[in-house]
């Protein structure tokens, strides 16, 4: 014990994460030894969190931020929605693809960060406003039908297109976290905002720059999503929700690891751990709402477990 209280930040965060990871998976491989687990399955499994992580590493950068977005099922529908007409409808394949999906959903962060900072009110309730013109907008566009890529072009879906485009994006972020002046504003808004506008920075342009960044995310994660899948159904009244809770789990990952140094790669191991547990319930014929209430109450435990709060101190 005297020699893991020995190590640094980082690798004691390792350990944890590597432990949580672990014993994930053989709970569930006790429990169903014959269809959990294997190597390929759990490449299949790390393959299917990569969508969620590429928009959970952008979600960070809200999050840490003490925002929150409610927009996050929206955008994605949009940008997917958008980019699949543009690769389809106008022809312009992988680009209309990649430049739909982006640049939508960093227009949609532009518009939460804009109402955000002039309405003055909580961002999960202008985002949760604005969720629902998303889905109407998604829905207009698409005509009610659902969008459909061919089998051409979903090799971003699959390995090795995947791997590239979820390396790329952790890359963007982890350069912009940790070596950029952006990084270094969004972790001092986080820490004390009161401070940070004391300090002259400009907070809430760079919560729009947030929101921004985290939309051009979820716009990569559309690409992933519609790519995977292979299609994806334009929905209105708040039923794109849903696709909100995976995201945010990753990035409660990050959060709770950030007093390791590591919060980008726990919310890629995280979001390994809750596909690992989503795969294990299925592998077991649990109903969907039963691995929902576990799925949450593991959340929960291992962000008690992880997040150590100091006597006195305010939880928000």
């Amino acid at each position: 014990m005297n020699g893991f209280s020995k190590l640094s930040g980082a690798t004691k965060g390792y350990i944890v994460l590597i432990a949580l990871v672990f014993l994930s998976w053989l709970i569930f491989k006790i429990l169903t030894p014959d269809n959990f687990g294997s190597p390929e399955n759990l490449m299949a499994y790390f393959q299917a969190s990569l969508i969620a992580t590429v928009g959970a590493i952008g979600f960070y950068f809200v999050m840490d931020m003490g925002l929150f977005d409610f927009s996050i099922g929206a955008n994605i529908i949009l940008s997917a929605v958008v980019g699949c007409q543009l690769a389809n409808t106008f022809g312009m394949g992988y680009p209309g693809l990649i430049l739909g999906c982006i640049i939508t959903g960093s227009l949609v962060g532009l518009c939460n960060g804009f109402f955000y900072v002039r309405l003055r009110i909580p961002s999960m309730i202008v985002t949760a406003g604005l969720a629902l013109i998303y889905e109407s907008i998604a829905n207009y566009i698409a005509g009610g039908v659902g969008q459909t890529l061919p089998s051409d072009m979903r090799g971003l879906g699959q390995m090795p297109g995947n791997i590239i485009l979820a390396c790329i994006t952790f890359v963007i972020a982890y350069v912009m976290l940790n070596y950029t002046k952006f990084g270094t504003y969004t972790y001092a808004i986080g820490s004390n905002e009161y401070v940070a506008k004391n300090m002259g920075i400009n907070v809430d342009r760079y919560k729009v720059y947030a929101f921004i960044l985290s939309g051009a995310f979820f716009g990569a994660m559309a690409i992933l999503t519609i790519s995977y899948g292979s299609s994806i159904v334009a929905v209105t009244g708040m039923q794109s929700m849903s696709r909100n809770f995976i995201p945010t789990m990753g990035c409660f990952f990050g959060l709770a690891f950030m007093r390791y140094g590591i919060p980008l790669q726990a919310i890629i191991l995280g979001e390994f751990i809750v596909n690992i547990i989503f795969f294990g319930f299925i592998s077991l014929g649990a109903p969907t709402a039963i691995q929902d209430m576990i799925s949450g109450l593991a959340l929960l435990i291992i962000i008690t477990l992880t997040t150590k709060i100091v006597k006195g101190e305010i939880v928000k």
